[in-house]
């Protein structure tokens, strides 16, 4: 089913196109996008249960660890099953307000994500740098502190961006090239010059993504410093096992960021299809690596899970 004529769409309403030039491949490309967001959603909300049910696990690494499963959960949700409407249902048409709703989501969440990889990052620091005062550095009001930050930081740079976007007039289209509202995307529609839009949305991604990503890099150089002066060798090959996995679902979610960035500003010979497809995946592989990586390869939590399926079995 293709997209209605421009002519027969409603003032308040936008057209997400999906990828452009590969709109004969979506319905193949929704089954692996569709597997992503089932394991994300099962596997965050199994590490949430998990946590909640341990109470040996009330500790920073898996506080932090469930607000990031939280933080993934509503950056999928807001995105997939819209996604999967238009490339199985063909239903390009989204209402304007959904679509404010939908970018806010998107870009708040995607900034309390970022923080969060800075909460675990300084945890890990703190544990394995100076194990004898985590306790008492990272208590539990400390770390409800941290959370609250990280989320009003999101919502505080993030919630101008649905209000610039309802006061701009929109008389060129109401086709938004891409498979979600990502601002830019919207901005382009305007009939009006957004260059200082354009350049607060540009400024503000830009200095939450470079700051945390800047204090992940030392946390994660000062851990590697430390490991490789443990007397055990066996000990340091564990936690470099440990920071390794922790480090390439960072390297994937900030990787992705930076391109879909850096295509905005100075990329306008990418394929717009390159450009969808990896604004997509820095959307839907974190929620989907992060049960993985930071769930199942977690002693403890792999531990309750099994102990809890033996149970039922038996």
């Amino acid at each position: 089913m293709g997209p209605a004529n421009e002519s027969e769409i409603s003032p308040n309403t936008f057209l997400l196109m999906g990828i452009p030039g590969l709109e004969h491949l979506h319905i193949w490309i929704g089954i692996p996008f569709c597997s992503m967001y089932v394991v994300a959603v099962v596997g965050n909300v199994i590490i949430l249960a998990v946590v909640r049910a341990e109470r040996s696990l009330h500790e920073p690494m898996f506080l932090f660890l469930c607000m990031l499963s939280v933080t993934d959960l509503v950056l999928s949700t807001s995105t997939m099953p819209r996604m999967l409407c238009v490339f199985w249902l063909g239903a390009h048409n989204i209402a304007f307000e959904a679509c404010l709703a939908q970018m806010f989501f998107i870009h708040s969440f995607t900034a309390m994500e970022s923080g969060f990889f800075l909460a675990m990052a300084i945890d890990r620091y703190v544990a394995i740098c100076d194990p004898l005062h985590h306790a008492t550095i990272l208590t539990q009001t400390r770390i409800v502190k941290i959370g609250a930050a990280v989320v009003l930081r999101g919502v505080a740079f993030f919630s101008p961006h649905p209000i610039l976007l309802k006061q701009l007039p929109y008389c060129k289209t109401r086709i938004i090239a891409h498979t979600y509202c990502e601002f830019m995307a919207v901005v382009k529609l305007a009939c009006v010059d957004t260059a200082s839009t354009k350049r607060y949305s540009l400024s503000v991604a830009s200095v939450i993504g470079s700051c945390d990503g800047f204090f992940i890099i030392i946390s994660y150089i000062l851990i590697l410093r430390t490991v490789f002066r443990l007397p055990s060798r066996e000990a340091s090959l564990k936690a470099l096992g440990t920071c390794g996995s922790h480090v390439c679902v960072i390297i994937v979610f900030y990787s992705t960021a930076v391109f879909t960035f850096l295509t905005h500003r100075f990329g306008h010979n990418v394929a717009p299809q390159i450009h969808i497809f990896i604004a997509n995946m820095y959307l839907l592989v974190p929620p989907f690596l992060n049960p993985i990586v930071y769930g199942i390869r977690t002693k403890k939590i792999r531990g309750h899970v099994l102990r809890s399926l033996r149970a039922k079995v038996a």
